[in-house]
């Protein structure tokens, strides 16, 4: 409450959640046992895909795993790049589901997701301060944060709408605070042929029923890929008040192979274990139901300290040689850390 203000007119709140209003405007703002919701008065056309309950059907968003396979890769570079500590205050910008901040609550530092979609899962409700409102709009204090982050968002967005959460994310950062970006220019390089020919394959397998693309599709449906390269990446988060400070680059060739391939095939696997268990219980079962089921006994076993753990484990491991060999090779996705100008004056 300390932090949070009107994403309208940047007036304090006041009142006891979930009774809230503007101290300057008198807005009033819609409670909720879980998270507050500070949506702005302005609608915009642009609206993401992750607003659809389509694309939420398989409920995967619902519990918070341990981190494994890329998902690791990135929580690992994220600490790496950002390295909070207590005393810290953190934003996630479009934290989904909330699981990053889940895997970092024993940073110590003050955590903080904001998210326009209201899927959030039950442990970030229950462990971190979240907020369902737009990027373009933050309801947040200036200079209220000293770090951020922002995974799988920018190319979500267009190139005006880039510059509208960049430059909200300056406001509401602290001189010399760090923001840690994960997304993708379009320009690539060489090694993202060896992708492409991932891509084909699981394209090819899903023609024969091997495996399912769809929801993959539909998250991706509305990638808008603002930005043409890595100069165009430093052009604009310099106009926003930020300079890159350090990146790396990751095109997943081994990861590719290993989630694009191995792991769909699996999901399907015990997607249609899950159907036919439920045909022979009598019990009638769509897609969706099949695939919640399948999710379901999937991050049980991950959950546990078993033998299939620790295999994900020993595969993110190898899965890290895609940093390792192709770190440096300028290509399209990236790790970036962007910091705020501290507005001191160089010697």
């Amino acid at each position: 409450m300390e932090l949070v203000r009107c994403p309208d007119c940047g007036g304090r709140l006041q009142g006891q959640i979930p009774d809230l209003s503007c101290a300057a405007c008198a807005r009033r703002f819609a409670g909720n046992a879980d998270y507050l919701v500070l949506h702005p008065g302005v609608t915009f056309a642009e609206q993401t895909k992750y607003l659809d309950d389509a694309l939420h059907a398989d409920a995967r968003h619902e519990h918070v795993t341990p981190p494994l396979l890329s998902a690791k890769i990135r929580n690992d570079m994220l600490r790496s790049f950002l390295k909070l500590h207590p005393g810290d205050r953190c934003i996630d910008l479009g934290c989904g589901s909330g699981r990053t901040l889940v895997w970092n609550a024993d940073s110590g530092a003050d955590l903080v997701g904001i998210d326009v979609s209201p899927y959030f899962a039950r442990e970030a409700c229950d462990r971190i301060d979240l907020v369902l409102g737009d990027l373009r709009r933050l309801p947040f204090a200036d200079g209220a944060f000293t770090k951020g982050c922002a995974l799988d968002v920018v190319e979500h967005v267009s190139r005006e709408g880039l510059v509208e959460v960049l430059r909200e994310a300056s406001r509401v950062m602290a001189p010399g605070g760090a923001v840690f970006v994960y997304s993708h220019v379009r320009k690539n390089s060489w090694i993202a042929g060896g992708l492409k020919t991932v891509n084909r394959v699981a394209a090819w397998l899903e023609r024969r029923g091997l495996i399912d693309l769809a929801r993959e599709r539909l998250r991706k449906s509305d990638h808008l890929n603002p930005l043409a390269d890595i100069p165009d990446l430093e052009r604009v988060v310099q106009k926003a008040g930020f300079r890159v400070a350090r990146i790396r680059y990751y095109t997943p060739l081994v990861g590719g192979v290993v989630e694009n391939l191995l792991v769909r095939l699996g999901e399907h696997w015990l997607a249609t274990r899950a159907a036919a268990r439920a045909a022979a219980q009598g019990r009638g079962i769509d897609a969706n139901d099949a695939a919640r089921e399948a999710r379901t006994s999937a991050k049980a076993w991950a959950k546990q300290g078993t033998a299939v753990r620790a295999a994900l484990l020993a595969v993110t491991g190898i899965m890290k040689l895609d940093i390792l060999l192709f770190g440096r090779v300028r290509s399209g996705p990236f790790f970036a850390l962007l910091v705020k100008d501290d507005g001191s004056t160089p010697a």
